[in-house]
This record gives structure tokens, sequence and C-alpha cells, in this order.
């Protein structure tokens, strides 16, 4: 179970580099939308221009081809997550993979007499990915090959060879092994992968076929496991595959919610959105329920310590409505009444669930930055934001409600309401600069982790240091909590460390003291 919880920590964490670069390709489209939407020229003259309109069509559309290609991203971007060294030299070989796996099974299918004629391709399950006919696989060819490709990387990067065998050691040792496992791979899956398509559109047509309760379950699932880091296992397959609806747009067959709504908002004949974006609404709890929890821990905070709570529960609040960072809110009640969060995360699927029931098609998954490009540049008819903000207001409403009951009535200890009088101190960019310029940073996380003998890996997300140590029981919370963490995490022999938005300037002062 050790050896389980430490593999899928570790691949869940390998998951965020693929998936953050998404959001900043929806920007680009959305920027290019901005521009290339005429029914804006009555506000914005200058989108009126054919020369700006061709300009926002060249960004939006040239964003687009990352979401046909994702499965390139993926295959690229799991090995340097996984990596544990060079991770150039591990996404180099996560591509040779990918490019050979295809290939592979495109001769396979060939010598089989499967490869359809261009017209059936579609009713065959098959499609072009970089210019080769090989079987749908979407994104799972992708997440497939860079999960296999990290893994082998690991396990031989590190093998050395003598005398004239030397120039085949290290990363050309592992492409001598990713090879033929590519290959046969490849022809493998070529007879596998069928069975496994419709094991997963049966387990699709489940999904949908529990309506609003399956959203429910799913914003369920996908809040419970932040604490665990493992709620990227949850979401990315909604977002990215199958899972999370197929929808032919402006020409193109697209896989996953995400993926779908991107390549909507940049073709002009969708006239809405459809409703595959419920699986991308998680940005409910973040906009509006998680600023009203910090409103009612803020009213229920003793008059005495009120101002201790404010400068924790503002700055928290508004990282989550603005960008729809949430770490910062959820570990500031967390461990001191998890009861709490238990009731947060029902309270996000119950939010979902309304966003089903109330056939919302706006874009919401992260702050209000973000629904505001977004959406807003689509209009009512083709986003139906307003409805949006409606079921907003009615979670602010819930949260509030049943947070400040929770919290009154069993006399929970959240920030404001602690028994014994403690020092509240929020770390300025200044003390980190500080402490970064003369050592102290790195030496003090290193010590935390229990010393340089005790660290085997160091990486992030975006608001986590992610460690894998040798022993667990060697952290010092008490001197992690002095660098400015706000939560420390154990599974396995893998340590979460929250730091927040500035958690990359943390791991580089400890690969800097390394």
């Amino acid at each position: 179970m050790k050896r389980v919880v430490n593999a899928l920590q570790n691949f869940g964490k390998s998951l965020y580099g693929p998936v953050l670069i998404l959001p900043i390709v929806g920007l680009f489209i959305a920027f290019g939308n901005v521009l290339s939407n005429s029914t804006l020229s009555d506000y914005l003259s200058f989108t009126g221009h054919p020369i700006v309109q061709g300009i926002g069509q060249l960004i939006a559309k040239s964003a687009v081809s990352i979401l046909v290609n994702l499965a390139l991203v993926f295959a690229v971007g799991i090995p340097v997550g996984l990596a544990t060294r060079d991770k150039g030299y591990a996404a180099l070989i996560g591509m040779v993979t990918f490019v050979v796996f295809i290939n592979a099974m495109n001769v396979t299918l060939q010598l089989l007499g499967e490869l359809a004629p261009a017209a059936q391709m579609k009713a065959a399950g098959q499609s072009m990915v970089l210019g080769v006919q090989v079987l749908e696989m979407g994104v799972f060819a992708g997440i497939l090959t860079g999960a296999l490709s990290g893994y082998l990387y690991n396990k031989y990067s590190g093998v050395q060879f003598s005398g004239a065998m030397a120039i085949y050691s290290g990363h050309c040792f592992v492409a001598i092994v990713m090879l033929p496992v590519a290959i046969v791979l490849g022809a493998v899956m070529s007879e596998l992968w069928p069975f496994a398509q419709h094991g997963i559109s049966a387990m699709a047509l489940a999904i949908k076929g529990a309506g609003p309760l399956g959203v429910a379950i799913y914003g369920f699932l996908e809040r419970i496991l932040v604490p665990t880091g493992l709620h990227h296992l949850v979401y990315t397959p909604f977002l990215y595959t199958e899972l999370g609806g197929t929808q032919d747009v402006c020409g193109t067959a697209y896989q996953g919610a995400r993926n779908i709504y991107f390549a909507e908002m940049a073709c002009p004949d969708v006239k809405q959105l459809s409703q595959t974006v419920v699986w991308d609404a998680r940005g409910i709890s973040k906009m509006f329920g998680l600023p009203a929890a910090a409103l009612a821990m803020y009213l229920t905070a003793k008059p005495e310590r009120k101002a201790a709570a404010k400068a924790i529960l503002i700055p928290a609040a508004l990282t989550s409505f603005l960008v729809g960072v949430t770490e910062p809110i959820e570990f500031s009640f967390l461990f001191v009444a998890p009861l709490l969060f238990v009731v947060h995360a029902v309270l996000t699927g119950i939010g979902m669930m309304l966003f089903s029931l109330f056939g919302v098609h706006a874009i919401g998954a992260n702050g209000i930055i973000d629904f505001i490009l977004y959406n807003l540049p689509l209009g009512t008819d083709k986003s139906n934001w307003p409805m949006y903000l409606v079921v907003g207001f009615i979670m602010f409403a819930l949260y509030f409600v049943v947070f400040r009951f929770l919290i009154v009535h069993l006399n929970m200890k959240t920030p404001g309401r602690e028994e014994e009088q403690q020092e509240t101190r929020l770390y300025s960019k200044k003390d980190f600069q500080n402490q970064d310029k003369s050592g102290e940073l790195g030496e003090s996380i290193i010590t935390g982790l229990g010393g340089r003998e005790n660290i085997v890996v160091v990486d992030n997300c975006y608001t986590r240091l992610r460690v894998t140590v040798k022993d667990v029981n060697c952290i010092n919370e008490p001197e992690l909590k002095s660098t400015g963490a706000k939560g420390i995490i154990k599974q396995g022999n893998n340590v979460q460390v929250v730091y927040g938005l500035h958690v990359k300037k943390m791991r580089e002062a400890v690969e800097t003291f390394l």
C-alpha cells in the first residue's frame, strides 16, 4: 500500500506540468476571441477592423492547435514530472517514445489490413496524430507513453558503461531500452485499445446516466482528495479524455471538457457552449464558496483575535476569488477543523450539481479573472454567464450559513478562535528575499525535511513543495512552519509542504543549497 500511495503521488504530481499549460492556452484563445469578436465593436471600436479580427483569429486558432496535439504535450510533460535527474533528457525520451509508439501502431494496423479509408476513419475509431493514422486514443496515448518513459528513465538513466561502450550510458541507454518497448507497446495497443475504449465509453455513459448526482459525486471526490494531492487523478480524465465528452467542433473531433470548450470558444459557428463545461465548474466553490467560508470564520473569531484572523483570511479569500488557488484558505481550517473540509467537499459537489440542474454553460474553472476573460467576450447567448453568477450567489449563502453554524455550535478552532494566544506572522516578500540571499531559507527547509541525506527528490506544483524522503518520521514540522509553510501533508514517503504561489522560490532555495 505504501508503494502504491507513493506511485500515485508521483504520478499525480507529474500531471500538473501539462495540465498547467492548458489554462494559459485558454487565455490566448479568449484574447483572440476578444479581438475577432465583431459584436464587441460597439464597445471596442477597434475590434471591428479586418486587420484586428484577422490577428484575433490567428491567435485563437494557433492556440487551439495545442488541443489537437495534447497527447504529445502529456507524453513530454509527464516524464519531466517523474524524472529525478536531468529532466530535459527525460522529456526528449518521452517525445521519441511517443513518435515511435504511434508509428508502430500505424504499421501494425497496416499489416493487419485494419487502416480505414479517410472517409471512414471516425466510424472505425481512428484519427490522425502528427500526420500518422492510428487508433483514437486521445490523451491516453500521451499519458501511457509518458508514464512508461518516466518510469524507465528513472530506472535506467543511471546505468554507466566503461571503455568504448561509455557513449551508450545514461539517457542513451534509456533510448536503447525505450525504442523496442515503444514498438511492442504500439503493436499490443493496436489489439487491446478497442476493448479499453469500450470500457471507457461504458464508464462515461454510466456517469452521464447518473445525471446531476454523478456530477455531485465527481465534485466531492475532486475536493476531498486535495489534501492527498491525488485530486489531479480525478479531474484530468474528465477534462482531457472521452470521459468528459466527445464533440465535433468546426469539423474536428475533440475529447474532454476543457478541450471541447476551448475549441468552441474559438469556433464562430458554435452558437452556445455545450454542457460539458460542467466537469470544469470547480470555480463555483473557489469564487463564491470559500470566500463565504472565510467571512464566516472572520465573523466568528474572538474580538481580541479578529485582527490576526483578518490578516490570514482576507489574503487567502482574495487568492481563491481572483485566481482560484484554494490551498491557503483550505489549509487554514483543514487541520484544526477537518469536519469543515468534508463539508466543503460536499458543498462543492452540490454547487456543481446546481450548475448541471440550472443548465449553465458558462466557463468557470478558476477565479474571477479567468471567468471574465473566458465568458464576457462570448456574450450571454454562447455563454449564459449570468446564470453562473446566480448559482454562485446561492453557494455563497449556503457556505456562509453552514460554516457559521458548525463553527459556533461545535466550537471549532478556526483562525481567531484558538484557545491559546499564538503569534501570527505573515512573511513578506522582503523576508524571503533576505533569507534567500543568506542561504538561510534553503537550509531551514532542508533541516525541516530531515536533512540533506533524507531528501530523495525535490519538486513543486502550483502551491506545494513536493518532496520524496527516505524517512518521513524525520520531518520537523515546526521548522518547516517557521519558513512560512501553511501546512504539511505526509503520505507514504511523499511530503507536501504548502507554501502558496511563491513555492517556486522555495524549491529554488532548496535546490541552490543542495
